[in-house]
Order: C-alpha cells, then sequence, then structure tokens
C-alpha cells in the first residue's frame, strides 16, 4: 500500500493516502527508500518519522508501508557486532559503501551467508512451549546462544535438524501447533522495539552486579535486574563511569548504546574493548558485547529508536537466563529527540518544551530491567540491569529529564564536576549519591561476609558525613583549633578518599577491584582509625601516629596485585597494630 507526502519537515514527514497503515508500522519513503516509523494517523494522513537525512525529499514523492511495525532481529551474529540506532550492521555497511552510509540501504542486521554450528537439544516428538531450547550454537568463545522457541508457539517437535553448520535463514526445527498447522523455524526471531518480551514472573533484584568501582559497590551498589542513572554536567566523567561498568561489571553481556554521544568516546570502546580482558573468563571483553552506536551527527529520528533497539536485544539474551546490562549514553539526548519530533508534531509541549509524556517514556524503558523468570519448562532466570547517563545543561538535577529519571531508578550516582578537575574519579559524590538497593542487599554481604561489610560501610558513611561538617569549621577558625579526635576523623577520611574512593583506571592492579579486596582494604583503613582512637585516650601524640610506616603502606595497599592482596594486608596490619602499640605505650609512660 502506498501513499503521496503532502509535507517535508526534516525528519517528519506527512503523507496521505495511508488509510490501511497502522500507527508505528514500518514505511519506506520515496525513491531512495528512506526508512520510516508511522507515529501518528488523522483520517487517511500520517505523520512520519524518518531514521534518516531527508534532504532533497519534496511533496509528491511515494510512501509504501511494510505492515510490519520497527523490530529488531534477534540470532546468532549480534555479539562483536556494531549497530546503528535501527539495528543496520555498520561494519558491512562501510564495506558496502565506505565511510559514509548510503541513504535508503537495506543490510540485514543478521549475516545470511554465516554458518553457524547448531546442537540440537530435543529430539522429535517432545513437546515444547515458548522461551523452550531447541539448540544451542556457540557464538563467541565466552557465550553459548541458545535457539528459542518464539513467544506465542506451543507444539510438538516433528523435525529437529542435527548437529550441523547452518545459517540463520535454513529451517532447524518443525513444530505442529495444536489445530494441526505446522510452523518451520530458523535461528531468527523479530520482535517489536517498542514492546516488552514476556517473562513467566518478575523478582525482587537480591544479588549486587560486581562493577570493580569500590565507591559503587561498597557505598552505592545496584543489584543485578536494578536501575541505575549516572547524572552530571559536561567533562564530570559520565562516559568514563559507564565506560568502566561496560568493562569490568559481572555480567554476561554487556549492551552499549551510544545515543548522540560524540563519535570519538564509541571509537574508545571499539578500539579498547578487543584488547582488554574479562577477569570472570579471560576471554576479549568484545565476546560478549553489543554496541549501538547513534553518535551526535547521525540523523535525531533513530536516536530516539536506539535505546528501544538495545534494551530488546538485551531483553532477548535475558530470556536465556543470562544477566545483561544496557548501559545508556546518554538518556538526556535521547530525550531531546524526543523533544524535536515532538515539537515538529505540533504537540503540546511540557516543561522546557519536552513533550507531556517524557517522564512515561523514560519510565517504559527503566522499567524493562528487572530479575525474571524466564518462559520454557525448566527453572532458568535471567536479569536485565538498566544504567543511564543523564546530561543535565549545566549539571542542574532540576531539569525534567533528571527528575523524571530520579522518581524510577533506585540508585542515583551524582557526579561532581569539581571532583573531576581534581583528578578524583570515579567523580562521584559521596554526599549526594544513593542506592536504595543497600537494605535489600544486606543479606547477601552478611552471607558472604559475615555482618562486618555493613557495619564498614555505616562506619565510612558516617566518617564522610562527619568529615564535611568539620571542613566547615576549619574553614572557619584552622585545623589546630580541631581536637586530637576531630584531627583524626579528618585524616581516616582523608585515606578513605584518596586511598579507597578514588581508581585509577590506567592501573590494571587498582582499575578493577574485587569484592574481597575492598573488603579488606576498607578495613584496614577502618582498623587504623579505631587503633587511633584506643591511642588517643592513653596520652599518644597524634602527629606520630600520622607519621607510621605502616600509614604510607595502606595508601599503596590498593595497588597490591589481586594474587597478592590477602598476605600484604594481612602483614600490613600486623605491623600497624605493634607500631601504634608501641606509641600508645610511649603515651603511658609519658
Amino acid at each position: 500500500m502506498s501513499g503521496i507526502i503532502t509535507k517535508v519537515s526534516g525528519p517528519l514527514v506527512v503523507a496521505q493516502g495511508l488509510a490501511d497503515a497502522n500507527v508505528s508500522d514500518v514505511v519506506r519513503v520515496g525513491k531512495q527508500r528512506l526508512i520510516g516509523e508511522i507515529l501518528n494517523m488523522t483520517g487517511d494522513s500520517a505523520s512520519i518519522q524518518v531514521y534518516e537525512e531527508t534532504s532533497g525529499l519534496g511533496p509528491g514523492a511515494e510512501v509504501y508501508t511494510t505492515g510490519m511495525p520497527l523490530s529488531v532481529e534477534l540470532g546468532p551474529g549480534m555479539l562483536e557486532n556494531i549497530y546503528d540506532g535501527i539495528q543496520r550492521p555498520l561494519p558491512e555497511i562501510r564495506a558496502l559503501t565506505g565511510e559514509t552510509i548510503t541513504r535508503g540501504i537495506e543490510i540485514p542486521a543478521l549475516n545470511r551467508e554465516k554458518k553457524w554450528l547448531f546442537v540440537p537439544a530435543v529430539t522429535v516428538g517432545d513437546h515444547v512451549i515458548a522461551g523452550d531450547v531447541l539448540g544451542t550454537v556457540q557464538e563467541t568463545t565466552a557465550i553459548e546462544h541458545k535457539i528459542m522457541v518464539p513467544p506465542g508457539v506451543t507444539g510438538s517437535v516433528t523435525f529437529i535438524a542435527e548437529e550441523a553448520e547452518y545459517t540463520v535463514e535454513q529451517t532447524i526445527a518443525k513444530i505442529e501447533e495444536r489445530g494441526g498447522s505446522e510452523k518451520e523455524l530458523n535461528m531468527i526471531q523479530r520482535w517489536p522495539v517498542r514492546i516488552a518480551r514476556p517473562y513467566s514472573a518478575k523478582y525482587t533484584p537480591k544479588r549486587p552486579m560486581n562493577s570493580g568501582q569500590r565507591i559503587i559497590d561498597t557505598l552505592f551498589p545496584i543489584a543485578k535486574g536494578g536501575t541505575a542513572a549516572v547524572p552530571g554536567p559536561f567533562g564530570s566523567g559520565k562516559t568514563v563511569v559507564q565506560h568502566q561498568l561496560a568493562k569490568w561489571s559481572d555480567v554476561d553481556i554487556v549492551v552499549y548504546i551510544g545515543c548522540g554521544e560524540r563519535g570519538n568516546e564509541m571509537t574508545d570502546v571499539l578500539m579498547e574493548f578487543p584488547e582488554l580482558t574479562d577477569p570472570r573468563n579471560g576471554e576479549p571483553l568484545m565476546k560478549r558485547t553489543v554496541l549501538i552506536a547513534n553518535t551526535s551527527d547521525m540523523p535525531v529520528a533513530a536516536r530516539e529508536a536506539s535505546i528501544y533497539t538495545g534494551i530488546t536485544i538485551a531483553e532477548y539474551f535475558r530470556d536465556m537466563g543470562y544477566d545483561v546490562a544496557v548501559l545508556a549514553d546518554s538518556t538526556s539526548r535521547w530525550a531531546e529527540a524526543l523533544r524535536e519530533m515532538s515539537g515538529r508534531l505540533e504537540e503540546m509541549p511540557g516543561e522546557e518544551g519536552y513533550p507531556a509524556y517524557l517522564a512515561s517514556r523514560i519510565a517504559q524503558f527503566y522499567e524493562r530491567s528487572g530479575v525474571i523468570e524466564c518462559l520454557g519448562q525448566g527453572e532458568r532466570t535471567g536479569s536485565v540491569t538498566a544504567i543511564g547517563a543523564v546530561s543535565p545543561p549545566g549539571g542542574d538535577t532540576s531539569e525534567p529529564v533528571s527528575q523524571a529519571t530520579m522518581r524510577i531508578v533506585k540508585v542515583f550516582w551524582a557526579l561532581d564536576a569539581s571532583l573531576a578537575y581534581a583528578r578524583h574519579f570515579p567523580a562521584i559524590n559521596w554526599l549526594t549519591s544513593y542506592s536504595l538497593y543497600v537494605d535489600t542487599l544486606k543479606p547477601w554481604y552478611e552471607e558472604e561476609f559475615g555482618p562486618r561489610y555493613m557495619e564498614n560501610r555505616t562506619r565510612t558513611m558516617k566518617l564522610l558525613q562527619k568529615e564535611a561538617e568539620l571542613q566547615e569549621i576549619v574553614r572557619l577558625v584552622g585545623q589546630d583549633a580541631l581536637s586530637p579526635e576531630d584531627r583524626l576523623t579528618l585524616e581516616t577520611s582523608k585515606m578513605i578518599r584518596e586511598d579507597f574512593l578514588q581508581q585509577n583506571a590506567f592501573i590494571d592492579e587498582d582499575a578493577y577491584s574485587s569484592y574481597g579486596k575492598q573488603f579488606e582494604l576498607l578495613n584496614l583503613i577502618l582498623e587504623y582509625d579505631l587503633l587511633c582512637q584506643s591511642a588517643l585516650k592513653t596520652g599518644a601524640d597524634i602527629n606520630k601516629l600520622f607519621a607510621i610506616e605502616s600509614r604510607e603502606k595502606i595508601g599503596r595497599a590498593k595497588m597490591v596485585p589481586p594474587e597478592e592482596y590477602e598476605s600484604v594486608y594481612r602483614d600490613i596490619l600486623a605491623e600497624m597494630r605493634s607500631e601504634i602499640k608501641a606509641i600508645s605505650e610511649g603515651g603511658e609512660e609519658a
């Protein structure tokens, strides 16, 4: 079915003669067959969002509807790939057209020629339901791809391919459904991006996601299946935090969405990830990564779709039983794309020109995260963790995107430009950030490390709060006016900030820190504080306590290799106890 263009306004095209089309249908526009999506219908007039540059397009050109909503292709070949916002494979486009993307180019998301070794997991006569695993494909050395029965299909297996290599389009199974009809299945599933994929049940997240970043894991943890926002002004390190999470998080799959960000940042990811090693399995990080690149110079309309493309791919891997992290950088650029399209549609603007439905769209994205019981027979759980960067203009988090995000997410890592300028990374402000998962994760921490872990976290937060109060006094009357106990609080807090919270991404031993190493390192600093407090009560000289050799060793303790930290920390602790004891006994004699 076709219609005729009557108006072109940037990426918005209005066409008439599409009375039988539906909202969300994908259309092809003009001679170049530009890809677009119907946003709304008025009679036989359709407003179309075009995902490509519309220059040269004018009234009178034809529009063809495909009768299908904007969907993604799901199957082997997505990992290690880089897509644009509407799941076109950029490496294959480059091989065909060179450095620039030719408008209207049609390349399938999954390679149709590559063959995959399919290993069947069912036999003829088996009864299968949606979500059951028909067989497996070793997609990368790190990830086994499960070929599942698509949602809505139930019946008996009448044919299953034997173990051999097949393309994604070849039939690997036939299923006889209840009415007697036979459905042929290949390795591809197609799913509309704006509709969440189904699951059996949803659970409360109860396991933390280890990011290797000490301020996140110890003070403001996020659960697997949780939601988090990383807001901060320009230059405060949002992308740095996102990259560290993508590199070191203990999830099976990472979907990184570069949504309206600078092209050089996506280039950094592409250059770094093949060289970096996953600390869990020793494989290159690209083996478990899907990249979606919609940089700031790409069409703005596709930016709006990129978020949905990414979360749908994540849900597909979640349905296999994997833990997936979706990193959206940045949701503010996505909201700006929404605002631009809303303005062209002449919708009633809300606060700061954003559409009235901004908050509900942000909620729809984050609500697709969670820990779920997968469809299918047998127990299989998966999770999607959604982490979005927010770029409020001037760092003002009172603007609509930040406020709508904060109402939905449960973890808020507030970035501070002053910390970034002081070269303190991650530049997360410990006084304004929060995590609402602390209580739900408490049983896990206590089971792994005993009650000491949560006690240490509470003491650390109190020390940092106390330091902020004491800094106000120091500015007024100077540090010499403080009591020895308060000077000790300032010194311990400084150790927490510089020796624990601050990390160096360029040093391998410090870029990633396991839970065990984090726990022992913080324990060392807090033990120093307790021993010094006891020594002060005996009249010990505070300057001597600050000058002990083991104090310097604590400062270098975070650089200790992961296989050596237990013995090294034990030696530092023993040395520190004897040094402080000697000073304490000297104070008593005096």
